[in-house]
């Protein structure tokens, strides 16, 4: 649903006749004159110091930023719907990190030209949001934070998935594919010398997670897990493709599959198995790494958006633990359990009634929770968006060590709606309670509705529109899980008490992340926390654990950005009284894109300001 805003301030159509048109035209044409003459004296000027505009200057900044960081990475841009450079890897080469750096630095010195007192609000916003997202970039990299190449779920397990989210309508696209198969050799080659050149500075992944990856490798290319992945687009070619053509494509994509992907991986396997790991510290926090304390410090800025500590994070976390545990008591009381807290988490998971039997059952379950979803947002918000969305079961292969789902974003083009992918594997160790959740993270209020929005606002920069700030778009997607409350759909104390297990999992994420990496936590002593205050399975625990260590900060961004939107809120409606309207207050709150907490905040409290003026006056 949309909504039409008439300007007040809108020019009306009248007739004239005779002298009445006449001078009118006298008038515009002096108008005309006038502006023309004004405009060509701001040109002369700009080009006399060598400099356009302000506003210009700064979308032009932004525009040519934006065709670089595609051309930087490829495979974003397919998945964007932009087909420009389907047939290239990203450059993970020494040089080409060299490059990127001194690109953004230059970048920062054209932005430092444009005086931003000369723009408007919405520009200066940009102006520092675009300023905020280089600065973070450099110092990343400083850091030398891309000689860590592998997150938990390694991105090149991953790479043949790339065609799931690339276009496939034409017979270009597939010879494209083609190519880019052809090509990755040579990728895998950069990132091994990536590799290689943080183990020489002695920058290491810790190796029960790099054990675990060359695991799932070693099953990957046994299974042929990695051929299907690359082989995908040619088994339902487009109706568009001649019969000839197709038998031809199928064939080159084998031979260039056998000669020249599966070598390359299993060059990739012999390199981590012989070379890489056997180098790992066994040590898991990132600590241990050069300047590790430094660049925990940073990680922890960069994904919370916030300047807190380490141990104020920690903290909160256990704050927020004992009160979810109070809340999850109160339930089990309400349905009449008897036992204790850890005992009702055991009865969830292994008591059939708690389980779909199987995956289809699940898949079922979780779009008729959608259906039953959908029609009620029109209570929470005044704008929908306009992408349409499916949920479908998760790949096989992905499954195995993912979470219960995760949302992918629709194509721009409109060529791909957004998906919400379901984690079928073994559905009977999966409680039912989690499909309503689960549902309003991935789906809506949460991924689908923040990330559409956020990519249908026109008048944005790109950079605004494509990339995200993680506390605000998972604490956007941790707080929809809250809005069924609002709603009245968690009106079954067992789907209460999935939303409060699901918190709960976040609220963990704040003090295992922080001991891991700030207090000397251990693996061990991390999942043993887990599983304590979840009630879940040993292997979630690991997963969790993992998570954590592979990727410093970055589970930190759920329950700080949740708590800020809850304090927004709360402030909002305390100080609008009766006047406040929550689909006011979540408009708002999405009009602006995904931004810094701070940045949130301040639009937030200017909002509000705002709806105070407007019921004095």
């Amino acid at each position: 649903m949309e909504t039409t805003k008439v300007r007040e301030d809108r020019p009306t159509t009248t007739f004239q006749t005779g002298s009445e048109a006449s001078h009118s035209l006298r008038r515009l044409w002096q108008r005309v004159r006038t502006c023309t003459l004004v405009l060509l004296v701001l040109c002369s000027v700009s080009f006399g110091q060598e400099r356009p505009l302000p506003t210009q200057a700064l979308h032009t900044l932004f525009d040519e930023e934006w065709d670089r960081e595609l051309a930087e990475d490829p495979v974003w841009a397919s998945a964007l719907g932009n087909r420009t450079w389907n047939q290239q890897w990203p450059d993970e080469s020494t040089e080409a990190v060299a490059r990127r750096q001194a690109r953004r630095k230059e970048a920062l010195r054209k932005l430092q030209l444009i005086d931003r007192s000369q723009l408007s609000s919405f520009d200066q916003v940009n102006y520092d949001l675009f300023q905020e997202r280089y600065q973070t970039a450099i110092a990343e990299d400083e850091f030398r934070y891309h000689l860590f190449p592998f997150a938990q779920a390694s991105t090149i397990l991953r790479q043949g998935e790339t065609a799931t989210s690339s276009r496939f309508e034409t017979l270009n696209d597939c010879d494209d594919w083609i190519v880019r198969m052809r090509r990755f050799p040579a990728y895998l080659q950069q990132v091994m010398a990536v590799m290689r050149e943080g183990k020489s500075r002695g920058i290491l992944a810790p190796r029960p997670i790099m054990s675990e990856i060359l695991s799932q490798f070693q099953v990957e290319l046994r299974t042929n897990a990695m051929r299907d992945q690359f082989y995908a687009p040619f088994k339902d070619l487009p109706a568009t493709i001649s019969p000839a053509d197709e038998l031809r494509l199928r064939r080159e994509a084998i031979s260039v599959i056998d000669a020249d992907v599966l070598p390359a991986y299993r060059d990739f396997e012999d390199f981590l198995a012989f070379e890489y790991v056997p180098a790992c510290p066994l040590t898991v926090g990132i600590g241990a790494t050069p300047q590790g304390k430094e660049l925990y410090k940073f990680l922890i800025r960069k994904f919370t958006t916030t300047n807190l500590s380490a141990r104020e994070i920690h903290d909160i976390g256990l704050s927020e633990v004992k009160r979810i545990r109070l809340e999850m008591e109160g339930v089990k009381t309400r349905v009449g359990f008897h036992g204790t807290l850890p005992q009702f988490f055991r009865d969830l998971q292994v008591a059939p009634r708690f389980h779909y039997a199987t995956s289809e059952a699940l898949l079922n379950a979780y779009r008729a929770t959608a259906k039953r979803i959908d029609p009620e947002l029109v209570r929470l918000f005044h704008i929908l968006p306009r992408m349409p969305y499916g949920v479908a079961a998760m790949p096989p292969d992905l499954a195995a060590n993912a979470s219960a789902a995760f949302y992918r974003r629709g194509a721009v083009d409109g060529s791909r709606p957004g998906m919400v992918f379901v984690n079928l594997s073994r559905p009977k160790n999966r409680q039912a309670n989690e499909v309503l959740v689960v549902s309003l993270h991935e789906g809506v209020p949460g991924h689908h509705l923040q990330l559409s929005l956020q990519q249908e606002l026109g008048e944005m920069p790109a950079f605004r529109r494509f990339t995200s700030y993680i506390a605000f778009a998972e604490g956007w997607g941790l707080y929809a899980e809250s809005l069924g409350e609002d709603l009245g759909l968690y009106n079954d104390p067992y789907d209460k008490f999935g939303r409060l297990e699901y918190e709960m999992i976040r609220a963990v994420r704040l003090v295992i992340d922080t001991g891991i990496h700030e207090f000397g936590w251990t693996r061990a002593q991390a999942m043993s926390y887990f599983v304590e205050n979840t009630g879940k399975r040993a292997k979630d625990a690991a997963i969790e654990a993992d998570r954590c260590i592979s990727s410093p900060g970055q589970a930190l961004a759920y329950k700080v950005g949740e708590l800020r939107i809850q304090q927004l809120r709360s402030r909002a409606s305390r100080q609008l009284g009766p006047n406040f309207d929550l689909r006011n207050f979540h408009d708002a709150v999405l009009s602006i894109g995904s931004v810094p907490l701070n940045i949130l905040e301040k639009h937030v409290d200017g909002w509000i300001e705002d709806q105070r003026f407007r019921t004095r006056h």
